[in-house]
């Protein structure tokens, strides 16, 4: 399942007296365009999980049209060496949602993000976590449009790609 996707704008952190972390994003065009795709990172993509982290306590969702795969989603819970996770075990970490790019923009994203916000839930989690990256624009108004409310912006989080601002959202259960 591809997770790449077009950037043809980012959300540029300013200074701002006042703001989240003294910051305030602005969407501004990038030109040229570009593809970018997660899962081209060594040591990012789904494979590499069970050589990382113990996944017993993690969840996979998955979306179908008929027999075919068209979304899925990955959520970390109570793991330990999951610095997402914040040593919180009332904490879930949404750590990866993907649409195939034909099915994007047809419900498919909303059906895996509620059925990860109910797992987590029945855990008894009081809080579910997202991170994404400024360039993934429609990733961040898809957050904001399920509720999550962006608490930090880090401008230094990826050493290796210096043009790119962490954003974590959280949502509360």
């Amino acid at each position: 399942m591809p997770i790449a996707f077009l950037v043809s704008s980012r959300l540029a952190a300013q200074p701002a007296d006042g703001g989240l972390d003294g910051l305030r994003l602005v969407e501004e065009p990038v030109a040229p365009a570009y593809v970018k795709d997660y899962d081209a990172y060594a040591g990012e993509g789904p494979h590499s999980w069970p050589v990382q982290f113990d996944l017993s306590n993690w969840v996979l969702f998955s979306a179908f049209d008929g027999g075919r795969r068209v979304g899925g989603a990955a959520v970390a819970w109570n793991t330990a060496g999951v610095d997402m996770l914040e040593g919180r075990d009332d904490l879930a970490v949404l750590w990866d949602l993907r649409v195939h790019p034909e099915h994007r923009g047809r419900g498919v994203g909303r059906g895996l993000f509620e059925a990860v916000v109910e797992w987590a839930r029945a855990r008894g989690c009081r809080e579910l976590k997202v991170e994404t990256q400024n360039v993934n624009v429609p990733a961040c108004r898809f957050y904001a449009r399920q509720g999550c409310e962006l608490r930090s912006i880090c401008q230094n989080a990826y050493p290796d790609l210096p043009g790119e601002v962490q954003l974590l959202w959280y949502k509360g259960l």
